[in-house]
């Protein structure tokens, strides 16, 4: 007679099994391991915490009156939210150094940031989704003609506290000073310095309305905008790399800069390998 399992240890046997085939996510969505492997990581608290950096305008924006988000990071979060069925908390930042002062504390779990080595000890990017320039701001009457120029003994150079410039000119400047502050800007045309550094995009916005100043040619860097999730999140970090990518590919990032008015940014191709 041929051997049979007993019913009860069947069920028990397919009982346990069954957590394997699917589990449910934080709003009732039924998930497979894999996905809920990403959104366990993504969700300690319940629901994906995201920080939206106000002082890159290429990414994000904050109505001031009814203080609604948008931008294409703010379109970026929701989509992934979407997929995953996973709530989100959008949480708005005025800098990029605070975004990270946040991330090492532990209460985030996603960010849009431009990738810096400083940065990622602490955080798991994915490839760049946007490239953008970083160039100088001068006074209208300043002597200089490119940007190589502003490296030199006693050239004063302002930065955001903590941006993705700060820290390249940090380590690339060899001979100007960087001075620090929260607006770059102000402390060039109050200090009369040489230059304040800045995002492309910026600039032009504050030298359409500023007689005194202009956007200088050519660039010092090209910034990799991308998100992260924090360090050791290994699922989490796997899922964002295919998911920009497809982002990419599938023209969602174009057409949310489009939509959000950039069309000056350039999309970061397709990651090696």
């Amino acid at each position: 007679m041929p051997k049979t399992v007993p019913a009860l240890l069947l069920g028990l046997v397919l009982l346990a099994a069954a957590p394997l085939a699917a589990q449910t996510g934080p709003t009732g969505a039924t998930m497979t391991p894999a996905i809920a492997d990403v959104v366990k990581e993504l969700t300690p608290t319940g629901k994906i915490r995201v920080s939206i950096n106000l002082g890159n305008v290429v990414l994000a924006k904050q109505d001031p009156t009814t203080k609604e988000l948008s931008g294409v990071s703010v379109d970026l979060a929701r989509e992934l939210g979407r997929r995953l069925g996973a709530p989100i908390e959008l949480t708005p930042f005025p800098a990029a150094g605070r975004v990270f002062e946040a991330v090492k504390a532990g209460t985030l779990d996603l960010m849009f940031l431009a990738i810096e080595p400083v940065r990622a000890q602490e955080i798991s990017f994915t490839p760049p989704y946007v490239l953008i320039e970083g160039t100088y701001l001068v006074l209208k009457d300043s002597p200089f003609k490119s940007v190589e120029e502003l490296d030199r003994p006693g050239h004063r150079i302002a930065v955001n506290t903590g941006s993705a410039y700060d820290l390249f000119l940090t380590r690339t400047l060899k001979q100007a000073t960087i001075l620090r502050g929260p607006d770059g800007i102000a402390m060039l045309l109050k200090d009369k310095l040489e230059a304040a550094a800045g995002v492309k995009q910026a600039l032009v916005i504050h030298a359409r309305t500023d007689a005194s100043v202009r956007v200088m040619a050519g660039r010092f860097q090209v910034i990799e905008q991308a998100m992260g999730t924090p360090a050791g999140r290994p699922a989490a970090a796997r899922y964002l790399r295919g998911f920009i990518e497809e982002m990419k590919a599938s023209g969602f990032v174009a057409e949310a800069l489009k939509r959000h008015n950039q069309p000056d940014a350039t999309i970061a191709p397709p990651a090696a390998g």
